[in-house]
């Protein structure tokens, strides 16, 4: 039996008890009193370096997960600065106040957020460093700086005399820090909008590039643990004779998240794990099945009672109307599934505690692991290293936290290794959902009505560092419903919180994954009914909304919306907003005989505003595309008896590469300020392909993953 003690401290207290020490709302140029940092380094900001040498590094607070911002944020810095691109180099920041991300008062990765945040504060950054370089060269020439300017990493003086940055580092450190640097034109930009190859892909390639699960330490162990099964749930006994008798296995540690086996390697750990013997208590959620869910979603919806919008009159408009609609939809719990399993070594040395992770919050897990080991949070070391996947997933700090806890208790350096199986029972799901619509048509076949309840966890209550407004709207629940963009006359759109148990988080596109399958279908629906096409009846209403317009007329336009398909194939449109750009998708669907559908071609167009890398806007589009196929035609997350069914990919499947669309993508020339990328392409093509399904077979999908029995033919 094992004696040693539990840690009686939750995730969510953990992460509570950090936030006012990590939050840092606001943001400015971070910089050094002098410029130097050496007398052969110029680096008048936190972001920029540049050496004798000619060198230029930046670097980067972002975490980097297969995104891009190891290479758009060096464009961002290095098209200010006049720099030539060859030279430019990127290092990852250490965890510091002087890397928060500005849209969100802390070093984090998330939300789409990167560039749109960071495209004036790193243009700032290049553009003051440029403007010192200029400064030092003009006093060198005894010119005026109006006389001189920079190309491809020279100050060029109008007589055609020349210098290179590397040359005028040292004199460039002793200028003064420029607080407001002029940033060039757009139209002028000769970097920034250029398809540029990535800065990380060599090291992915030739294998040099440092993921999580490549940290290694002199005398390091490796755990795995016996999760709890259900937030709530307590191991009771705790039988770990046959574990420690496993060769390799050194300590068996129960704490609050699960009892842990540490090892010599994580075969030993893994074969320890699976060798004990626990007795678990899972408390009040010990019968909860999907059923049970569905079941309480459905009441949360029927009852919903938060308001966020409510315009015109409902009652009258369905009085009114030539014909009335309903339909209820539904969305299953959905795990991440990132490729590179959950991980993180951690190292508690006296007052100091040091983790190596790919994580999506440095700053938060600054300031949670400092309460975990009870150290000062400038004792906190935060190694960012590469993510193999992220989604929202390693924003979480679960796997951080339970690394140094039992760093901690062990007296050594531990490095922790979720088994897929570990993750898909570990909690952190896109909250399932229920919407209840209810629309109105005139005699015209417009639009006059809409009325949507949905019944929801909250992401707000579980991230533990978010309130829910006074108005009980959890932001994330209706996101992209409350805000859809039709001019519909008379609208109500509300939220009834409910909890059945599963913790939730924050999944790939947040609420827009699920909500914009709920109001494009129901748009489509509103279009069958009406007897109009579905392209033309939103463009109809889009009068007021020209980027979801123009993306919604080049989508259909590069499709060939209206042209004949390949036989047996069909075609289905939506259209969404989310985190600051606007996407439309076309997808082209078949049906099998045995009812499974069969994704062609998928038609993207996009408007995010000004563009840093438009080779990174298409990849991600292309990503997210497969990301939000896979929950479409596969993806559930279901419970019996109090334990979650999935463990591995044969449960819990993603696309293969067989059933990979061809994926066009357009990019919509913008002046508008930069939108997010990595999550925009995800919430159209779930409605886009059963919309498809509906034009190609008259059937409906209301609810996902996409259940082929239903389509089969008869």
């Amino acid at each position: 039996m094992s004696d040693t003690p539990a840690v009686q401290a939750t995730r969510r207290q953990f992460l509570q008890g950090s936030a006012a020490s990590t939050l840092v709302i606001g943001f400015a140029l971070p910089q050094s009193g002098r410029a130097a940092v050496g007398p052969a380094t110029f680096s008048p900001n936190a972001y920029l370096r540049i050496t004798q040498d000619n060198r230029i590094t930046v670097v980067c607070g972002s975490s980097e997960m297969g995104q891009g911002v190891l290479t758009s944020i060096p464009m961002l810095v290095a098209e200010e600065l006049d720099a030539d691109w060859r030279l430019v180099g990127v290092e990852q920041a250490p965890v510091s106040a002087a890397f928060n991300n500005p849209m969100f008062g802390m070093q984090a990765t998330g939300g789409s957020t990167t560039v749109r945040a960071h495209w004036e504060p790193m243009r700032k950054a290049g553009a003051a460093a440029r403007e010192m370089l200029v400064a030092a060269a003009a006093a060198q020439w005894k010119a005026g700086t109006d006389e001189c300017r920079t190309e491809a990493s020279q100050v060029i003086h109008r007589s055609g005399k020349k210098l290179s940055y590397g040359a005028l580092v040292a004199a460039a450190a002793s200028q003064p820090v420029p607080e407001a640097p002029k940033l060039k034109d757009p139209k002028n930009f000769k970097i920034l909008g250029k398809p540029t190859k990535r800065l990380d892909s060599a090291g992915k390639i030739n294998g040099t590039a440092k993921f999580g699960i490549d940290a290694q330490l002199p005398g390091m162990l490796v755990a795995v643990m016996a999760r709890a099964p259900q937030p709530g749930a307590k191991a009771t006994v705790v039988n770990d004779t046959k574990a420690k008798a496993i060769k390799g296995v050194q300590q068996v540690i129960s704490i609050d998240s699960g009892v842990a086996v540490l090892a010599t390697g994580y075969w030993a750990a893994k074969k320890g794990r699976d060798a004990l013997d626990i007795t678990w208590d899972l408390g009040k959620l010990a019968k909860l099945s999907s059923a049970e869910v569905s079941d309480k979603l459905r009441e949360g919806a029927l009852n919903a009672d938060a308001v966020a919008k409510d315009v015109g009159n409902l009652k009258d408009a369905a009085a009114s109307s030539a014909q009335t609609i309903g339909a209820v939809y539904e969305a299953p719990y959905l795990a991440h599934a990132c490729m590179e399993p959950m991980n993180c070594t951690a190292w508690v040395k006296g007052d100091e505690v040091e983790i190596w992770a790919g994580t999506q919050s440095q700053g938060p897990a600054q300031g949670i692991l400092s309460q975990v080991a009870q150290v000062s949070p400038a004792k906190v070391k935060v190694n960012t290293l590469m993510l193999g996947g992220g989604f929202g997933r390693r924003f979480a700090p679960d796997f951080t936290i339970d690394a140094t806890v039992l760093s901690k208790i062990s007296g050594k350096p531990v490095k922790l290794i979720y088994t897929r199986e570990d993750d898909m029972a570990a909690g952190f799901y896109r909250p399932a959902s229920i919407a209840r619509f209810e629309g109105a048509l005139d005699a015209q076949g417009q639009a006059t009505m809409l009325r949507v309840d949905v019944g929801s966890p909250s992401i707000m209550a579980a991230s533990g560092f978010m309130k829910i407004p006074p108005n009980g709207v959890d932001h994330f629940a209706l996101e992209g419903i409350d805000d859809n963009p039709y001019d519909i006359g008379s609208s109500r759109i509300a939220y009834g919180r409910v909890e059945p148990g599963p913790q939730v988080w924050f999944w790939r596109s947040v609420g827009h994954s699920q909500n914009i399958f709920f109001m494009e279908s129901f748009i489509d629906e509103l279009a069958a009914k009406a007897k109009k096409d579905p392209f033309e009846f939103r463009r109809a209403l889009l009068g007021k909304q020209p980027r979801y317009k123009a993306v919604l007329e080049l989508a259909a336009q590069k499709a060939g919306w209206g042209t004949a398909t390949p036989a047996g194939v069909s075609r289905g449109i939506a259209v969404a907003q989310s985190f600051g750009s606007y996407v439309a998708e076309v997808a082209e669907v078949s049906i099998g005989a045995d009812g499974t559908p069969k994704v062609h071609r998928v038609v993207a167009a996009v408007d995010c505003g000004m563009t840093a890398n438009p080779l990174t806007i298409a990849r991600q589009i292309e990503g997210a595309i497969v990301y939000g196929l896979s929950a479409a035609l596969y993806g559930k997350i279901s419970f019996k008896d109090g334990r979650v069914e999935q463990g591995n990919f044969h449960q819990y499947p993603v696309l293969r590469m067989n059933e990979m669309p061809k994926v066009e993508v357009h990019i919509l020339p913008s002046t508008e300020a930069p939108g997010g990328i990595g999550e925009p392409g995800t919430p159209p093509i779930a409605p886009a392909v059963t919309n498809a399904i509906f034009a190609a077979t008259g059937k409906r999908i209301r609810s996902l993953p996409i259940d082929p029995e239903a389509l089969k033919r008869v």
